[in-house]
């Protein structure tokens, strides 16, 4: 969850000669499949993918984004930089310690990703639509594991077989120290 305050105003303290941030108003965002599924009610067209989005649909994602509850509708008007900044920092962050390892050439999908092929994958894989808040990209990570784990194991071509053989063959003389 990412919080921010809007409309805050520095003020110097004189007595511990430093500045301080005082009113504004306190927002906590969470980029999450909840927010998307809000967003696109509203556009009725997908959130994710490569489509630039207008202004006004980014802003209305923000306020899609918004947990709090007691704000007044004006804040947003008093969005600046430094908070949209922010904001897509949190977007983007990885939110997770979970690495995948991508073989080059890879096939990429071109589906169209939309909420509800999200929600579709949920129950697919059993996960719970409390999860629906978890940061999106959090989200996508568990979809991915389950996604790998379920999957039927590769089978390793002729050369990929003996790449490895010769890897292992190699390692195997320098820790015994021989030359084969």
């Amino acid at each position: 969850m990412l919080t921010i305050t809007v409309g805050a105003a520095d003020v110097y303290d004189e007595e511990t000669q430093t500045f301080a941030s005082q009113g504004g108003v306190e927002l906590q965002l969470e980029h999450s499949l909840l927010s998307v599924s809000k967003w696109e009610s509203k556009f009725e067209k997908p959130f994710l993918g490569k489509m630039e989005k207008s202004s006004e649909e980014i802003l209305e994602y923000i306020k899609c984004m918004v947990v709090s509850t007691d704000f007044p509708p004006e804040v947003f008007a008093q969005l600046d930089e430094r908070h949209i900044s922010a904001i897509n920092d949190y977007i983007n962050a990885k939110m997770t310690a979970t690495w995948f390892s991508e073989s080059p050439g890879a096939p990429r999908s071109s589906e169209v990703i939309t909420s509800e092929l999200i929600y579709y994958w949920m129950t697919v894989f059993s996960i719970p639509f409390e999860c629906e808040t978890w940061h999106l990209n959090r989200l996508f990570t568990l979809i991915r594991i389950c996604n790998v784990k379920q999957a039927k194991p590769k089978k390793m071509s002729r050369a990929e077989i003996a790449h490895r053989n010769r890897e292992l063959n190699a390692q195997r003389k320098k820790q015994l120290g021989t030359t084969g």
